[in-house]
């Protein structure tokens, strides 16, 4: 599974960014998840979503203001982010696991290539 990761930028605080990526190949068996790394911080879970869409988990940080889903006929997972924060500059990663509701990054075994979003206050 090969994944692309577009949709970042700049954004003033308080806007919305919607990220996308898409899979090359199918990828409804799979279930996807959002990260992000912002400088000198560790890579963390953003946002899990189940093969079919009808699970998602959030993690606190995010939860109220992003919202993830999929789109399995055409292969794409999004990231709709709202209320925009300037602690949420970061890169942006999204990630396919064969497990069932993975929330470390270890548990993936596939990503993209990552995607800037800069949040300005």
């Amino acid at each position: 599974v090969q994944l692309q990761a577009s949709g970042g930028g700049l954004v003033q605080a308080g806007g919305s960014l919607r990220l996308s990526c898409v899979s090359r190949r199918a990828f409804s068996r799979y279930f996807m998840g959002w990260f992000r790394r912002a400088p000198g911080k560790e890579r963390e879970v953003l946002a899990v979503i189940s093969w079919s869409g009808e699970s998602t988990y959030y993690a606190d940080s995010v939860k109220g203001r992003f919202t993830v889903s999929r789109d399995n006929a055409k292969n794409t997972v999004y990231l709709q982010m709202n209320s925009l924060k300037p602690e949420d500059t970061a890169v942006y990663y999204c990630a396919a696991s064969v497990k069932i509701l993975p929330k470390k990054d270890y548990e993936y075994n596939y990503w993209g290539q990552g995607t800037q979003v800069t949040v300005s206050s």
